[in-house]
């Protein structure tokens, strides 16, 4: 779960400080007034703002209520289970300090150790690879396109977060 930080901008409103765990960094400021601010800040230097947004009330909370699901529910991995006969296809982005970046495909074992197969990489420069080899380094911000039943899915994010071993 991505940390959240408050304080208090005595005669502003308040102050929320989110790190997701994508290591991107947002910054929201609530205003006495109903307007809020929101900064998203460049990871690799947390002073140099990347964009800001700023919306009143209305604004902010017709945005929450699109993010929160309440406009549009993605229609849940079960369901898409039953309608390919309990085959899922998933997206994982690889995290910028994953320990599987600078990886092949084949040294990690994807498809031994967790019976998931990669069918697809996308990479940041949306670079596109249809059934990658063994061969191929793993990247950051690169999208792998994962085929397989929901326990080889599961099984690919265990090998992912006990640091690809």
């Amino acid at each position: 779960m991505p940390a959240i930080r408050e304080s208090d901008l005595p005669g502003i409103g308040r102050k929320f400080q989110i790190e997701t765990r994508s290591g991107d960094r947002l910054t929201i400021i609530v205003h006495d007034d109903g307007r809020r601010e929101i900064y998203h800040a460049d990871p690799n230097d947390p002073d140099n703002w990347i964009s800001m947004v700023t919306l009143d009330d209305t604004e902010a909370r017709q945005v929450a209520g699109i993010i929160g699901g309440l406009a549009y529910r993605p229609q849940s991995l079960e369901s898409v289970e039953v309608a390919l006969n309990k085959l899922v296809i998933e997206w994982y982005r690889v995290e910028p300090h994953s320990p599987c970046i600078g990886r092949t495909i084949g040294e990690l074992e994807i498809r031994r150790k967790t019976g998931a197969t990669v069918i697809a990489v996308i990479e940041k420069d949306q670079t596109q690879f249809i059934n990658p080899g063994p061969d191929y380094v793993i990247k950051p911000d690169t999208v792998l396109v994962l085929m397989g039943e929901r326990e080889h899915i599961n099984a690919f994010l265990a090998l992912v977060m006990n640091g690809c071993e």
